[in-house]
């Protein structure tokens, strides 16, 4: 097989470092891009920009801001994936959980279910889904891969807040001040992913779609993807664990089981957990690294 090329949008991110990664130590040739933290072998790309997106793959020859949000998730996209259908560029869209409504009793969720989103980010990146799902119908030249919170090494620059898991830990640490009462839920469900085993997953899954090369056997492969671990947790939870790993007391941390109220406008997710039956037809490897078990690992609490 030809030398293996991949563009890596958001390379210098909380998940977009791992997947460079995984292709890199794969034996890919890999480019990244970055805009505000692109540094060094690092690309600048503007994806709002068609005219550096082109430029991009020429050199590889491969929310509180709606407007900006709308026009990376949705106008980067629809420029990117016309761009790669263009040059006969296999691309994969990262999408989330929140697609669904995580409404209560219908989890898990195919990757054909009926979506529902209920809130800015997921109708975004649905709005995204649906363009490199057009676009790609007749090629099977892009597909999308759904994941959920994740956690895993985060920068120097941005620190914990960079992953709505790790936050946690600074949460915890908050409560652990005298008289503070740091009020956590208790009642969503969340299914925090390494951002590692989403890296590999990726690799793998771009090298299962570039490999198949009969048209027919191209086109009965799926376009939706979804990758999940399957420990489930509230946010809550989660601070149990980093308190059992570290030895603090939660006298600080209040749970707050309180669901939605049916009269409101916007229902918050209960369950957005996502069904990984389309990566297992594909013999996709979908196991993930234990919760707890990296935690200790990178909080450095083995017992001797």
């Amino acid at each position: 097989m030809a030398s293996k090329i991949a563009l890596i949008t958001g390379a210098t991110g909380l998940l977009g470092r791992e997947v460079f990664t995984a292709f890199e130590k794969a034996g890919w040739t890999v480019t990244g891009t970055g805009f505000s933290r692109a540094s060094g072998d690092i690309l600048k790309v503007d994806l709002t920009s068609e005219d550096e997106i082109n430029a991009a793959l020429q050199r590889v020859k491969v929310d509180s801001n709606p407007d900006g949000s709308r026009a990376l998730n949705v106008t980067a996209t629809e420029a990117f994936t016309k761009a790669c259908s263009a040059r006969n560029i296999f691309l994969l869209y990262i999408s989330t959980d929140y697609v669904f409504s995580g409404k209560e009793g219908q989890a898990p969720y195919p990757a054909t279910a009926e979506t529902g989103p209920t809130n800015l980010y997921g109708e975004l990146k649905l709005a995204g889904e649906e363009v490199v799902v057009n676009e790609t119908a007749h090629s099977r030249n892009g597909a999308i891969l759904r994941v959920p919170v994740l956690y895993g090494p985060v920068s120097d620059q941005l620190g914990n807040k960079e992953s709505a898991v790790n936050v946690l830990m600074d949460q915890l640490w908050m409560a652990q001040e005298k008289g503070k009462i740091v009020k956590m839920d208790d009642w969503s469900i969340r299914y925090p992913t390494l951002t590692s085993d989403v890296g590999r997953v990726c690799k793998d899954v771009c090298l299962k779609y570039i490999s198949t090369e009969k048209q027919e056997e191209r086109l009965a492969m799926p376009q939706k993807l979804q990758f999940t671990a399957e420990e489930r947790f509230t946010k809550y939870e989660i601070c149990q664990v980093f308190a059992e790993i570290l030895g603090l007391p939660l006298a600080g941390l209040m749970a707050h089981k309180q669901g939605n109220d049916p009269n409101a406008a916007v229902q918050r997710p209960y369950d957005c957990h996502l069904s990984t039956g389309e990566l297992q037809s594909l013999g996709i490897d979908v196991s993930c690294q234990d919760f707890r078990t990296w935690w200790r690992w990178r909080l450095g609490a083995f017992k001797k």
